[in-house]
């Protein structure tokens, strides 16, 4: 299945983005978007699974200012 995440940063500080991936977000997981590191706080779906897509929405929380290169998807 390919997931369509809409990413959204808490607070709006920094922008979000929208991804096709082949794993499901979880909240605890970490993100990079562009340089920078983000905790999923939320995830839930935008719309029913059609096909071989899931449409999701995720928030996100900044971590820090540059990501290192391990534990990140």
């Amino acid at each position: 299945m390919i997931y369509k995440v809409s990413y959204v940063v808490q607070g709006g500080d920094y922008p979000g983005g929208i991804r096709n991936q082949q794993d499901e977000p979880v909240v605890g997981e970490y993100v990079l978007i562009g340089p920078m590191r983000f905790e999923i706080i939320e995830v839930f779906e935008i719309m029913a699974p059609r096909d071989d897509f899931q449409f999701l929405h995720a928030t996100v929380r900044p971590i820090e200012e540059k990501a290192p290169s391990s534990n990140v998807k």
